[in-house]
């Protein structure tokens, strides 16, 4: 009974071990894609940065909630 415990406790441990790892680059690179950003590096710029949120908005044309065109 100790070896089966002993192994129990053992295959949790490396359980726990995997889930509390931080992703890999490529895993943050396709969630960021996901998002709507091109890489990791631009998702967190956007989200830490002082662009406001609007890094992908390559126009100067925005509408209003009514429809109508405002140009910046």
């Amino acid at each position: 009974m100790e070896k089966k415990r002993h192994a129990l406790r053992k295959l949790l441990e490396a359980v726990e071990k995997e889930l509390l790892q931080k992703p890999n680059r490529k895993t943050l690179d396709r969630l960021s894609l996901l998002a709507g950003f091109q890489d990791w590096d631009s998702f967190q710029e956007a989200l830490h940065g002082d662009a406001g949120g609007i890094l992908n908005d390559e126009s100067s044309e925005h509408h209003t909630e009514d429809g109508s065109d405002v140009h910046q």
